[in-house]
């Protein structure tokens, strides 16, 4: 590999040189100084390599978050090994599918997935050489035959701490990450150490990650952004605090006892805090927070006011991406409290140069593209009177390798000239503004027009008596496919199956109210729901918390032919 080439175990000598004799990152009651942390690293890179673990190697990991989970991580990626999170919340089966498509000469697992190891162990599917390690404390039980590896063993067994440079997996991988894939089994994307290097400088640039940041880890360090958040402040040389897995409750006691300043969510852990907090079960801790980084999905209103509430001095930026670019593609500031201050406007504030052009076009604004990264339309031209709606395309040194296949070469999908289809389908404006419409595989044709259900739901979310919202196509004779409006509305809010309106009720929703709020809210006829079906359960979703699109769309169905909807 050439001189300088990047990698991510290359942030050891600055947390060593920033943290050497101070508390560097803090896991329940185990708090590790940056020396102790580098030292094991180093330490557990050496035993693995002892133990048979070699460059190119697979090291699947299946563990809740904790310091040896970051520990495990550098290490086998120090040696030149690569590492496939997989996640904690699938069943055996998942676990096992995944593990058949990457062949791992390792499996770590800690407590909560040991289940998993003990039938995997026992698997004719897998090769009977993969050694399996154990990481954290687990029950003696678990490794009651002895054919279990410890960390604490394997450090012991070394000679000593690596001395050796870092090295490089073939073709520069260092992480196989799993889409989670709302239909079929999941991907394996293949990321290498300059797609995080660069994802990780974005973050620190737009974000404004340093060396002065609490972090602490709310997302799962099996998903993508869980994982370029991570690396990101490791290279900033911030601190780290884990809980094993997010709830409001052990959030809330960690930023106020450790002072966290920074950490990420998703739209549902937003409002989990939220709630929490205005039950009255925090005290002033979100006072030390000053940076909140949102990915998988838009914050609504609501929930940036409450956010902002909780968490006076935070700066919220949304994110948009996917797991093939190395999380996010662009960024946008949602709000800025030292600007709110000052009186101004957002400098990132996501304005069309024409309202005109907004209502004709639609969509989500997701902000801009990072500094490492090129985004284009297919197909567009600079001499429409209109931006040109079509396949969100990108390129740059963010892009995986490919997808992962133990049977065939890695190679990337859907390119031409470097550029990759996000399968998504956008515009974007004269000043740069990513509009999102939507998944292209969610694209429902309804009477010969494109309707994208997200941008349906984006409007209709805003409407104060609904809680969730999903948007689907359903066969019909006339249009070939209706739009569908699937409702969860509030609890102190009532649901008639009426086109009246109930004027004198202010809390009453029906078809007719909704489909009225589309219209002063200009949504385009054609993309106006043409059923609305109330909604009394959860919604179906992955693991990473994606609709299952189909799922609800094939209930929709079920309940249609049961019942009649206006």
């Amino acid at each position: 590999m050439a001189r300088g080439q990047g990698h991510i175990a290359h942030c050891l000598s600055r947390i060593l040189s920033l943290w050497r004799d101070s508390t560097f990152i803090i896991s329940g009651r185990r708090r590790r100084t940056g020396s102790e942390f580098v030292d094991g690293v180093r330490r557990l890179a050496a035993g693995l390599a002892e133990s048979g673990v070699r460059a190119g190697d697979v090291v699947a990991v299946a563990a809740l978050n904790s310091d040896q989970y970051i520990e495990l991580l550098l290490a086998v990626t120090y040696i030149g090994a690569i590492v496939a999170p997989l996640n904690h919340r699938w069943n055996f089966e998942e676990a096992r599918s995944a593990m058949e498509l990457v062949q791992p000469a390792m499996l770590a697992v800690d407590e909560s997935c040991s289940q998993w190891a003990m039938e995997l162990k026992n698997s004719n599917n897998l090769p009977s050489s993969i050694l399996y390690l154990l990481v954290g404390d687990c029950s003696p039980s678990l490794n009651s035959t002895g054919s279990f590896l410890t960390m604490d063993t394997i450090k012991r067994s070394s000679k000593g701490a690596i001395t050796s440079e870092p090295t490089w997996a073939p073709k520069e991988i260092a992480l196989i990450c799993f889409t989670s894939g709302t239909t079929g089994r999941p991907k394996g994307v293949a990321l290498s150490h300059t797609s995080l290097i660069v994802q990780s400088l974005a973050k620190m640039a737009i974000v404004g990650y340093g060396e002065d940041d609490v972090y602490l880890h709310t997302a799962p360090l099996c998903h993508i952004g869980g994982i370029s958040s991570c690396i990101s402040m490791l290279m900033a040389g911030g601190c780290h605090v884990l809980i094993p897995k997010f709830d409001a409750k052990s959030a809330f006691e960690a930023i106020e006892g450790h002072k966290v300043t920074s950490f990420i969510t998703v739209p549902a852990m937003m409002a989990d805090l939220i709630l929490y907090g205005r039950k009255g079960k925090t005290s002033d801790g979100g006072e030390t927070v000053t940076k909140i980084l949102n990915g998988g999905g838009s914050l609504s209103q609501d929930l940036i006011k409450g956010a902002s509430c909780l968490f006076p001095h935070a700066t919220i930026v949304s994110a948009y991406g996917m797991t093939e670019a190395c999380s996010s593609l662009t960024f946008m500031t949602l709000r800025d409290p030292r600007v709110e201050n000052s009186g101004e406007l957002l400098p990132n504030k996501c304005v069309a140069e024409s309202e005109l052009h907004c209502q004709q076009q639609g969509g989500v604004c997701v902000g801009k593209a990072a500094p490492h990264i090129e985004l284009r339309i297919s197909g567009s031209h600079n001499d429409h009177a209109l931006p040109s709606i079509g396949k969100i395309l990108t390129r740059g040194l963010h892009l995986m390798v490919g997808y992962w296949d133990t049977t065939k070469p890695i190679a990337l999908d859907s390119v031409e000239h470097g550029w990759v289809d996000t399968g998504d389908i956008g515009w974007i404006s004269e000043n740069g503004d990513l509009w999102l419409m939507g998944r292209e595989k969610a694209r429902i044709k309804s009477g010969g027009e494109n309707v994208y259900p997200e941008e349906v739901e984006a409007v209709l979310h805003g409407h104060p008596g609904i809680a969730k919202i999903v948007v689907v196509g359903v066969p019909d004779i006339r249009l070939a496919e209706k739009v569908v409006a699937c409702v969860k509305i509030k609890d102190d809010w009532k649901w008639f199956d009426t086109k009246f309106n109930h004027l004198g009720d202010e809390k009453v929703l029906s078809a007719e109210i909704l489909r009225n709020y589309c219209r002063q809210r200009n949504l385009s006829r054609f993309k106006i729901p043409k059923t609305c079906m109330i909604w009394r359960k959860e919604f179906p979703v992955t693991t990473t918390g994606k609709i299952k699109r189909e799922d609800v769309r094939k209930e929709a169905m079920s309940c249609m032919q049961l019942h009649s909807y206006l």
